[in-house]
């Protein structure tokens, strides 16, 4: 019925009908699904969680050419606005920080993107002109 990139939220014995798309598909830096209590005026706590807030986008990638369509987390779509890209982002951010396999997959994808479109112009220049 889900897909193997799902994750279902267990606390205790009891599974609860929320799923979480696991940070493997987007770029979700370093958020989490965080834990706590709700806490009334009558004091009786009830465990509850919060969920990041994940949305589907689409990004251009200049180096790349295309536009991808990533689930990312607000927080990370700021970021991104805020670096001038999806492309700066990936280049200026540490490994730690990406955190998915998705965002280490795209940034390798990026930089030998980079590095092919730097030789173009190195291969032209050692062509041999042909003189009439």
């Amino acid at each position: 019925m889900f897909g193997q990139n799902l994750a279902r939220i267990t606390r205790g014995s009891t599974p609860t009908t929320h799923f979480y798309r696991l940070h493997r598909d987007g770029l979700f830096g370093e958020t989490r699904v965080q834990f706590g209590n709700n806490k009334p005026k009558s004091l009786h706590k009830t465990r509850r969680f919060w969920m990041p807030n994940i949305q589907l986008v689409s990004l251009y990638s200049a180096a790349l050419d295309q536009t991808l369509r990533i689930r990312v987390t607000t927080r990370v779509l700021r970021t991104i606005d805020k670096k001038g890209g999806l492309d700066n982002y990936l280049l200026g951010t540490k490994d730690t920080k990406i955190n998915s396999p998705f965002g280490l997959e795209l940034k390798a994808r990026l930089k030998k993107a980079l590095e092919s479109k730097q030789k173009k112009p190195q291969q032209q220049q050692r062509l041999p002109q042909q003189t009439q």
